[in-house]
C-alpha cells in the first residue's frame, strides 16, 4: 500500500478523494503516489458504492512534477539491483505510470482533478486523463520537461493534453511555457476557475451533483464522448444509438420516467 502520509483518502456521500500532501517535496510525484492513485482508481471502478473520484492536492503546490530522483535514467526506473540500466526496462517500469492514467481514462465514473496551486508536469499529465479538471486563481500548469530535462513530457502531455487544446497550445505547453488559470480555462485546457477562497466547497458541489447522477448513464456518456471524439460521425451516431437502447430499458431510466409522471400528476 501506499505511503499514507504522502496522500489522504476520504469518502463521503459516494466521493472518494485522495489528496497528495507531501508538502515538503511540492507533492513531487513519487512511486508511492502512483500506487495511491492506482489503487483510487481500482476501488472507483469495482466498488458500487463510489460514484466519482476527485484528485487533490495541499501546500504550495498541487505538483511540481516528478521525483525525478525516482525516474528517468537518472533515478532508480531502468535500474537492475546490480546497478545495471536497460532502456527496455525502462519502458517497462515506465508503463506502471501510463496504465494508471490510462484507466483513469477509462474507468466508468467521472474523474475530477482539483488544482489548487501550480500544477506541472506529470500533474498536468495526469489532469488530462481526467475527465473534469478545476482550477483556483492560483493555479497555472506547465510542462517544463524539455527546457528542464532534456525529454518530452511522455507520459500524456503530448498526445493528451493536444487531443484538449489541439497542436497549436499544445506546441505552446510542449515548449515549457506557462498559462495560468484564466489562460488555462481559454484554450480549454480546464473546465471552470474559481477564487482561491471558494475553491474547496466549490469543487464539492460539483463532485456532489456528479455524484447524484444515474451511474450507469453517466459511464456510459463518458465512453460515448470518447469514442465521438476518436471515431468518423456515422460510427459515433451509430454507438450512440446502441448505447440509449440498452439505457432505455435500464432501472434508472424506468425509475426517473416514473419520477416525472408522480410530479406531473401531482402539478395537474
Amino acid at each position: 500500500m501506499a505511503d499514507v502520509s504522502q496522500t489522504r483518502r476520504s469518502e463521503t456521500d459516494g466521493i472518494l478523494t485522495l489528496t497528495l500532501t507531501r508538502d515538503e517535496k511540492l507533492n513531487a510525484v513519487s512511486p508511492e503516489m502512483i500506487e495511491a492513485l492506482r489503487q483510487a482508481a481500482t476501488d472507483l471502478g469495482e466498488r458500487g458504492d463510489l460514484k466519482v473520484l476527485v484528485i487533490a492536492a495541499e501546500g504550495r503546490y498541487f505538483t511540481a512534477g516528478i521525483d525525478i530522483r525516482q525516474s528517468g535514467a537518472g533515478g532508480k526506473r531502468g535500474y537492475a539491483a546490480d546497478g545495471s540500466f536497460s532502456p527496455r526496462r525502462l519502458r517497462h517500469e515506465y508503463r506502471r505510470l501510463h496504465l494508471v492514467f490510462d484507466e483513469l481514462e477509462a474507468v466508468e465514473k467521472p474523474v475530477v482533478l482539483a488544482a489548487h496551486a501550480p500544477c506541472l508536469g506529470v500533474g498536468l499529465e495526469l489532469a488530462a486523463s481526467c475527465d473534469f479538471r478545476l482550477a483556483s486563481t492560483a493555479a497555472r500548469f506547465s510542462l517544463p520537461e524539455l527546457p528542464a530535462l532534456a525529454v518530452i513530457p511522455g507520459s500524456g502531455g503530448i498526445s493528451r493534453v493536444t487531443r484538449l487544446v489541439g497542436p497549436h497550445w499544445g506546441k505552446w505547453l510542449a515548449f515549457g511555457e506557462e498559462v495560468d488559470a484564466h489562460h488555462a480555462r481559454d484554450i480549454g485546457l480546464v473546465h471552470a476557475v474559481y477564487p482561491a477562497e471558494e475553491f474547496s466547497e466549490r469543487v464539492s458541489a460539483f463532485a456532489r451533483k456528479l455524484a447524484r447522477l444515474p451511474s450507469e448513464a453517466a459511464g456510459v456518456a463518458k465512453v460515448a464522448v470518447d469514442v465521438a471524439a476518436s471515431v468518423d460521425r456515422q460510427t459515433a451516431r451509430d454507438f450512440d444509438r446502441f448505447a440509449n437502447t440498452i439505457l432505455l430499458t435500464s432501472d434508472e431510466h424506468r425509475a426517473l420516467t416514473r419520477a416525472f409522471e408522480t410530479r406531473k400528476k401531482s402539478a395537474e
